[in-house]
């Protein structure tokens, strides 16, 4: 038994902990009460009339009256096909659109130039993959990790089978991290390309982004970064990282679905084949042949998503106002909470590595009185059943659940809105999908 002395120290700590969870909390929740208020589906009433609590933000995240106010304005006011028009409506929505690509640009840091529109993340990825085929000889290699959201490897298997290619892994360890050195074995002078998220949408993970690009390079190789769960969440500067190209998806950061970007080197760009050939992406044609535009337009072919462009540029005035660094912050110190409360509870496995080495993300699975896995479907019903949503399933990453010998997952995932009493409410409702099965 501990001495007295032990327990009251223990107890200090453990106050001294509440305390300074409290202040935080407190703090944040000024600023968050205060974001709440701009997106009005958050105090809508779901299922049984209870209030809605959206932890699904890894799939997609809700959007504020700002963002739908400016794609309502387009349709409105000013609905024109862009690039085509000399009238007054195609002028001003070709110069909204152009701004967004601005905006991009400098939320990235990259050129105007640099900046591709695509439909979403796995768009981005498969443009790369297409400019890929005139740069791979049989037994060359392309390299993924074994975390990949299926975007990030069916393209590269299809790449593989079709150049005669290899297709190579980069290891983890516990699964939880990026084995380092499995990536020095596995990168060589033969590959050709590197292709790795930058968090993981399982796993939480946040890649050593630097330290793969450093023995990427070593070797001549380029690398694709997958961002759909970083560039919402982090601040990520595209020149710092050296990563030739960059995907992400406007629609899990706060703009609407069907609007992404790809990022790109531009001497790389400049020399890789379009995906989508016709309108808007030539520069001249004629019956025997045609020559493509400048970028990005080169690789943005026929009428473009115009409002959901100009979307994303809100979605990203938005979140500058708040700051990338304060959004990370405030997502970090949720998480940490979010594992602190959930390691309470002794029926609860949560798989990744510890908060500081990951996003807003907290997979897990809950088990019964017999150590028997509650399937994740069941445990999201019930907690639908209280307004909670989450996601259930194997996240698009059935190899990795299989490498980790489990069917699925629980995840709850974090946005700029959530807040300290979901989580406590989640862990309240999850006592109950216990009792209920054991």
């Amino acid at each position: 038994m501990p001495s007295d002395k032990k327990v009251q120290g223990s107890l200090n700590f453990h106050k001294k902990m509440a305390f300074k969870i409290c202040v935080v909390a407190q703090m944040d929740q000024l600023s968050i009460e205060n974001i709440r208020k701009d997106f009005p589906i958050l105090s809508r009433k779901v299922r049984n009339n209870v209030p809605l609590i959206y932890l699904d933000n890894a799939a997609t995240t809700q959007k504020p009256k700002q963002v739908v106010d400016a794609i309502a304005d387009y349709y409105l006011r000013y609905n024109a096909n862009v690039h085509r028009g000399i009238h007054a409506l195609s002028e001003e929505a070709s110069e909204k659109y152009e701004e967004a690509h601005l905006k991009v640009a400098k939320f990235l840091n990259a050129k105007f130039q640099e900046v591709i529109f695509t439909k979403n993340t796995t768009e981005g990825l498969n443009i790369v993959a297409h400019g890929m085929y005139d740069r791979l000889e049989r037994d060359d290699e392309i390299v993924v990790t074994r975390m990949e959201h299926h975007s990030n490897i069916v393209p590269f298997q299809v790449l593989a089978r079709k150049t005669g290619a290899k297709l190579k892994f980069i290891e983890l360890d516990k699964f939880e991290t990026l084995n380092l050195e499995s990536a020095e074995k596995v990168i060589t002078d033969r590959t050709k390309l590197v292709s790795i998220p930058h968090m993981s949408n399982v796993l939480g993970t946040i890649n050593p982004v630097k330290d793969i690009v450093d023995i990427a390079k070593a070797h001549g190789s380029l690398v694709l970064l997958d961002g759909a769960q970083s560039v919402p969440h982090l601040p990520v500067d595209f020149a710092d990282l050296g990563v030739d190209f960059l995907a992400f998806s406007g629609h899990k950061m706060l703009a609407p679905m069907g609007i992404g970007g790809l990022i790109g080197k531009e001497e790389v760009l400049e020399d890789f084949e379009p995906l989508l050939y016709g309108g808007e992406m030539i520069k001249y044609v004629d019956y025997e042949r045609a020559t493509w535009n400048d970028l990005p337009w080169k690789f943005e072919a026929g009428t473009p998503n115009v409002g959901g462009g100009i979307g994303l540029g809100v979605a990203i005035d938005y979140l500058s106002n708040i700051g990338m660094e304060r959004v990370h912050k405030m997502e970090r110190e949720l998480t940490k909470y979010t594992m602190e409360r959930f390691s309470e509870l002794d029926f609860v496995q949560i798989y990744g590595p510890p908060s500081e080495y990951r996003g807003g993300v907290v997979s897990f699975n809950v088990f019964n009185d017999d150590g028997e896995l509650i399937h994740p479907h069941d445990v999201s019903t019930i907690l639908d059943e209280h307004g909670i949503a989450i996601r259930a399933g194997h996240h698009c990453a059935q190899p990795l659940m299989r490498a980790m010998s489990i069917p699925a997952t629980n995840r709850v995932s974090f946005y700029i809105y959530n807040n300290y009493e979901e989580v406590d409410k989640t862990v309240e409702v999850l006592k109950e999908v216990k009792a209920l099965f054991s």
